[in-house]
């Protein structure tokens, strides 16, 4: 696991933040939208907002007075890289546990 790894995996170690990243998988949103669905306040949002955008989750664009975030599509597919890699591992040696366990079909410890 690399920093970026790191990174990504600290910024969804908080509920909120992986609350905001739900609302934003929805669609682009405004900080006051991102507050107002939240139980914490704009400046804890904006926050916690400037940590995902650090860790690549999250990106914003200006619109009028406001800034609209939305998920990064470069560090959400990094992030799910990183799930399928490591998932994709377990489920490889579940497997081989799982037909190899005795008294499965065709694995070893199977009577004749």
């Amino acid at each position: 696991m690399d920093t970026a790894d790191d990174l990504v995996l600290d910024a969804l170690g908080d509920r909120h933040r992986r609350a905001i990243v739900r609302l934003l998988a929805q669609r682009p949103r405004p900080v006051h939208e991102l507050a107002a669905g939240l139980p914490i306040s704009r400046p804890a949002v904006s926050r916690h907002l400037r940590l995902l955008k650090d860790a690549g989750l999250v990106t914003d664009r200006p619109a009028g007075n406001e800034r609209i975030y939305q998920l990064h599509a470069r560090g959400i597919g990094a992030l799910q890289a990183y799930i399928d890699e490591v998932w994709g591992e377990a489920i490889a040696r579940f497997r081989l546990l799982a037909d190899n366990w005795p008294g499965q079909g065709g694995g070893a410890g199977q009577r004749p």
